[in-house]
């Protein structure tokens, strides 16, 4: 491997920790408000780690959002709307993280966010990568899955043409979801908050090591791309009639294939999958999304590789 085929990084300086995005999902919210109190463990030599809570009003409530949901308004239009008297609280909060942490896009934003959340599915620890070609983010999330090994721990990519998320995350450089179930909206568990606790402990560790000139060889990680959403089965009335079925639930991240069952009416009938192609399905029977209208998220397995990388800070003939 010569030295010209190394990318150089700018070192990663500002970090900061989400909790409490949804105010309901209390892993991020415990963690979040402990590392305020003691920060011991997340710090590390040179670099700045800010643990901070997203929404602290719905928090507080404990309920997901109070008029809209935060983790889907940092989007231009919401971001530079007036501030009236009666805009969303959660978009006027949005506009205080991104003057805070932000402006997204900027030079100034941060350079990391790890977003905690919780899921009611059974996704266990979640990567949530959101730009398939940040090599940076790659390289952390390949450390981590090795760090975590041999417990699995799957990457979501969720870039998609038409699926736009506009994440509390996106105002960093390198925004990274953190999502571990299942845990009940509410309910805070051991074991899913110690998950949580090792993720971001091995990413801040890679950070670290990453400032301090180590260098990372090219790595490629099985990364579940997004594709699409599944709503439930619903009557001219808008309403659910069919279930998730009893061999699909819980069964994220595994293979469905064609005439696998989807859902169970009440009356016992089974619908099934009806393509071709295998898909592996996500987020199945989140508590959270039957208002978005999401039974689950079809993804299909893919491959991403990382360029080799090293920071620019210790290495002269990276500038």
């Amino acid at each position: 491997m010569t030295s010209s085929s190394v990318v150089c990084k700018p070192p990663v300086r500002r970090v900061a920790i989400f909790g409490g995005t949804h105010g309901n999902e209390l892993s991020g919210v415990f963690l979040v408000k402990h590392w305020q109190e003691n920060g011991a463990e997340i710090q590390r030599t040179g670099l700045e780690v800010k643990p901070f809570l997203t929404n602290p009003r719905a928090v507080k409530k404990c309920t997901r959002y109070i008029d809209c949901d935060l983790n889907r308004v940092f989007d231009s239009d919401n971001l530079g709307r007036p501030v009236v008297e009666d805009i969303p609280y959660e978009v006027r909060r949005a506009q205080e993280i991104n003057h805070i942490f932000g402006p997204k896009g900027s030079d100034d934003a941060y350079d990391l966010i790890f977003d905690l959340h919780n899921t009611t599915s059974n996704m266990g620890g979640t990567l949530i990568l959101e730009n398939s070609r940040d090599d940076f983010t790659i390289q952390m999330l390949h450390y981590i899955k090795n760090a975590l090994a041999p417990e699995r721990c799957p990457v979501l990519l969720i870039e998609h043409p038409s699926l736009k998320y506009a994440t509390t995350r996106s105002v960093a450089k390198h925004p990274v979801g953190v999502e571990v179930g299942p845990q009940p909206q509410g309910v805070v568990r051991a074991d899913i908050l110690d998950k949580m606790r090792k993720i971001v402990k091995h990413g801040l560790d890679f950070v670290q090591l990453f400032n301090e000139g180590k260098e990372f060889p090219p790595c490629t990680i099985e990364v579940f791309k997004i594709m699409e959403k599944v709503d439930y089965p619903r009557n001219k009335n808008d309403e659910v009639i069919a279930i998730i079925h009893p061999k699909l639930q819980d069964q994220d991240w595994q293979p469905l294939n064609n005439g696998d069952p989807l859902f169970l009416t009440l009356d016992g009938e089974v619908i099934a999958y009806k393509e071709n192609c295998t898909v592996y399905p996500t987020f199945i029977n989140e508590a959270a999304y039957y208002e978005k209208k999401q039974a689950f998220v079809k993804t299909v397995k893919i491959k991403l590789t990382a360029k080799h990388i090293r920071s620019s800070a210790l290495d002269h003939s990276c500038s």
